[in-house]
Order: C-alpha cells, then structure tokens, then sequence
C-alpha cells in the first residue's frame, strides 16, 4: 500500500483537517504526493509573479493556517500526463463522497487548469 513520504506528511500537517482526512484514506487506493498545503507570503507571490498562480499573498486558499488548499501529483510525477492526474481526481472524488465531504474541489474543474489544485469551497 502506497505512503506519504516525509514532504508529504510536512506538507499535509499545514492542511485542514478535512483535506488531511480525505487524503489520508485516499492514499490507501492511489500513490500521489502532497507537493504544497499552507504557502509562505513569499512563495505566493512569487507563483503570482510567475503566473502559476492568480491571486497575490494573503488571497489565496493556500495562504490560510491550516490551509484551506493543498496540491498534489500522481507519484511517480509526470507533469505531461493529464490521464493519471484524472484518474487521481476520481479517486479523491469518491473518497470525498464515501467521508461526506462535499467541500472540496479539484482546481482543474473550477477553473480547468489546476491540475494539482484541491480546495475547502467553504
């Protein structure tokens, strides 16, 4: 069974509880990494300068302590493959439904580009 490694467990512990519980039991059925829960004022803006991200530090959902977002890839990481990025989404999907949590969103569906983006919608 797959496990989060040291990154990901730091990671997660910036995380709300609610995302830290759906990936947790998620990890059990898929391998993926948790790449980024709470972001620094600095790392923000500097992903806005970039234009990773849209939103300047303190706006976005990453900036929040515990972080209302979290981002992560299928493990191993290929950046290219949208197809194991999807699959990963139905996984957190159906274990947000089996834990009743109907907060949080894939950022590919809200915004359709935010491969890796998850986040609390309230």
């Amino acid at each position: 069974m797959p496990e989060f490694g040291k990154r990901s467990e730091e990671c997660l512990a910036s995380c709300d509880k609610r995302i830290v519980a759906v990936l947790r039991e998620a990890i059990k059925f898929y391998d993926f990494a948790v790449i980024e829960g709470n972001r620094s004022e600095e790392k923000q803006n500097e992903y806005f300068d970039s234009g990773a991200s849209k939103l300047k530090f303190p706006y976005s959902k990453h900036n929040k302590l515990p972080s209302l977002a979290v981002d992560i890839v299928p493990y191993p990481v290929d950046w290219e493959n949208q197809q194991r990025f999807k699959q990963l989404s139905s996984v957190i999907k159906e274990v947000c439904a089996d834990l009743g949590e109907d907060d949080l969103h894939w950022g590919y569906d809200l915004w359709k580009w935010d491969l890796p983006h998850w986040e609390l919608t309230r």
